[in-house]
């Protein structure tokens, strides 16, 4: 007869029945039934973003011009400050009259003026040039009389005398200019005024400035006017003008 003997084969006991209600001990989902630690869930603060080259060009972009027109500023900021331009300084030296005459009937006013200017350019180191000169005459805010001058350049501390022709051949006023030229010429002296437009150009070396509009304001030129033959003069001398930009 056969051995039919078999060794015990050790292992775990069989749980009693209704121990476990899955089916598994307790902890065995657990963390320290599985020894590896589950991947860490990425979050919007470790994603990487690549470089946008478009606005590193704009960037680099701005930061070049900023640069640019500091350095062009700051250029121009030293020559001004080496060559510190100035406006010309002008004034009337004389102003002369003939043929004036003034009607009451028609409010017509006629005569031929002749002023001289005194033009100085008190820069050190700019040269001056004037083009395109625009005059007139006027008794208050009338026009009388409107002429154009000759450029002209000026050296540094340089003085210039030029001179505009103004002609009047019954030029129609309104009525208050008559009146009022009528009440000045018994006093001795009738006041007119002189403005000048002209476009300027400073120079210094190879630096040349753009054109500038040059206005020019001189007041209060008393003319002592005789009322028989409609000639007089500038009196009390030299008169200063306004000159801005």
């Amino acid at each position: 007869m056969a051995d039919n003997y078999r060794p015990p084969v050790t292992g775990y006991p069989a749980p009693p029945p209704g121990a476990y209600s899955n089916g598994y001990p307790p902890g065995a989902h657990s963390s320290a039934a599985y020894p590896y630690a589950a991947p860490r869930p990425q979050s919007a603060n470790y994603l990487y973003y690549a470089p946008d080259r478009r606005a590193a060009f704009l960037r680099y972009f701005l930061v070049a011009m900023i640069a640019f027109f500091v350095i062009i500023g700051t250029v121009l900021f030293i020559v001004w400050l080496v060559v510190r331009p100035r406006l010309p300084e002008f004034g009337v030296e004389s102003v002369n009259v003939t043929n004036f005459s003034v009607s009451n009937v028609s409010q017509h006013v006629s005569g031929d003026w002749l002023v001289r200017f005194q033009v100085a350019n008190p820069n050190k180191k700019m040269k001056i040039s004037y083009t395109d000169i625009d005059a007139s005459i006027y008794y208050k805010t009338e026009s009388l009389s409107t002429t154009r001058m000759p450029p002209f350049d000026q050296g540094t501390r340089n003085q210039t005398v030029v001179q505009a022709s103004f002609a009047a051949a019954d030029s129609y006023v309104d009525n208050w200019v008559v009146s009022g030229i009528n009440a000045e010429r018994p006093k001795g002296a009738v006041s007119f005024q002189v403005r000048l437009i002209a476009l300027a150009r400073f120079k210094a070396g190879w630096w040349r400035a753009r054109r500038r509009v040059i206005r020019v304001f001189c007041g209060d030129l008393p003319v002592g006017l005789s009322s028989n033959n409609g000639t007089g003069k500038l009196t009390g001398g030299v008169r200063d003008c306004r000159v801005g930009l």
